[in-house]
């Protein structure tokens, strides 16, 4: 079943268009906007996105790399009667795919209204809607955990993401997550040639912020550069013992927002960490 989330007012005013810029935003304010935004998009996100994610599937990004064919997590003997948390879950495809497997998933997003649409294709494993930053489990809870473009490229903080899941895992542990490949925000977001253009600083790191006309955040991206991934890992007690960039692969023609086989072939679309938990 799902745990209910605590009440959440978006405080929005219909028909207006947010304005998009680059300003500070807290771990509050963050919070609140994200789960706000994926309340109210989760609909779309998954109309739009569903059948390329599959119902089942666990696919790490817009390239359409498959753990079935990756294998961060461990081969398939490995996955077996392991309690895996998935982080960011929306819709749960990735858990779904792990139970599959004979892997013990849980599965966790901010957003209630992702999570009904875990509901409508079916779960047999637990559901939980709770802040990433604060997770809902005693220490040493799960063998594994992963977290497919979840949560940490939208949390001010990702020491506190990374410190939970550093808790919840037992000794040994491996933690798997991909965001946005931090060079990426230095190019504009956009799936044609005007995407290949160096167009801000890659060392900016003030946030991109949609806001309402009051000036109230609803929704926020961070960016973290490279390095800043990699110091947050040791940080935050795992050990990094591989970094994936995954190529564009030639059966991909699809766009996903700034994602494209003309700007896949050339500049790396998305950053995989896999960390260890000593």
């Amino acid at each position: 079943m799902i745990q209910e989330p605590e009440a959440y007012d978006p405080q929005r005013s219909e028909g207006f268009e947010p304005e998009a810029t680059r300003r500070d935003a807290d771990v509050t304010e963050s919070t609140r906007a994200n789960r706000g935004w994926w309340d109210r998009n989760a609909d779309e996100y998954q109309t739009d996105h569903g059948a390329f994610l599959g119902d089942d599937r666990f696919v790490w990004g817009p390239e359409g790399l498959d753990e079935a064919e990756a294998g961060l997590l461990g081969g398939p003997e490995e996955l077996k009667g392991r309690e895996v948390l998935e982080i960011g879950a929306g819709a749960a495809q990735c858990a779904r795919w792990l139970a599959a497997q004979g892997a013990r998933p849980v599965a966790l997003d901010l957003s209630h209204r992702q999570l009904q649409h875990a509901l409508r294709i079916g779960s047999t494993f637990p559901l939980v809607c709770a802040d990433a930053g604060a997770l809902p489990f005693a220490d040493g809870s799960f063998d594994l955990a992963c977290s497919a473009y979840g949560a940490l490229p939208f949390v001010a903080d990702p020491r506190l993401v990374l410190r939970e899941v550093h808790r919840v895992l037992r000794p040994g542990g491996r933690f798997v997550f991909s965001v946005t490949h931090p060079i990426r925000w230095a190019f504009p977001d956009e799936p044609g040639p005007e995407g290949l253009s160096v167009a801000a600083s890659y060392f900016d790191r003030t946030p991109y912020v949609e806001q309402d006309e009051r000036g109230r955040a609803v929704y926020v991206e961070h960016h973290r550069t490279l390095g800043d991934r990699v110091r947050d890992i040791v940080a935050s007690g795992f050990r990094l013992v591989d970094l994936v960039e995954p190529e564009w692969p030639l059966w991909n023609t699809s766009e996903w927002g700034g994602w494209s086989p003309l700007r896949g072939n050339l500049i790396p679309g998305t950053a995989i960490f896999v960390c260890e938990r000593d």
